[in-house]
């Protein structure tokens, strides 16, 4: 008994899901119809797996805490266009370099890995219509 009450136990934990605020349905909705806005860039991250779903992973911008990322989420920010740096911090720390355009959208995709005791991850700009599809299959995280 005492057995089977320890594997439930495991199991349980090795199945758990991290846990982020969440943006509101309205929001969701309105990030979802991919408006620009015409000075600015609009930056999605999402994360559309369940690989290391127990673990949430700080993102950032230009070295600013935008928010956390967990299983089936995205963040999204709007930043003045030009160049900026993109974190993950995970059991590693990801950086990815990029340079938005005036009243454009891009997207990253935040790729999960298994590491060493801990999840690691990877950040890919990927395609507009690739992180379209990605980020509609995800929900919004609160952003800080």
């Amino acid at each position: 008994m005492k057995r089977t009450v320890g594997l439930l136990a495991l199991i349980g934990a090795l199945h758990g899901c991290a846990s982020v605020p969440m943006g509101d349905q309205a929001t969701d909705n309105e990030m979802k119809r991919f408006g620009t806005i015409p000075d600015m860039s609009r930056i999605y991250i999402y994360r559309n797996e369940t690989m290391g779903a127990a673990i949430k992973m700080t993102v950032t911008i230009d070295g600013r805490v935008i928010g956390a990322t967990a299983a089936n989420t995205y963040l999204v920010a709007d930043v003045p266009a030009g160049p900026h740096t993109i974190g993950s911090d995970a059991e590693n720390l990801t950086m990815l370099k990029v340079n938005t355009l005036p009243g454009k959208n891009i997207y990253v995709w935040q790729e999960v890995k298994m590491g060493f005791g801990y999840a690691r991850s990877q950040l890919h700009l990927v395609p507009e219509a690739e992180g379209k599809e990605g980020v509609l299959e995800t929900k919004l995280a609160s952003s800080l």
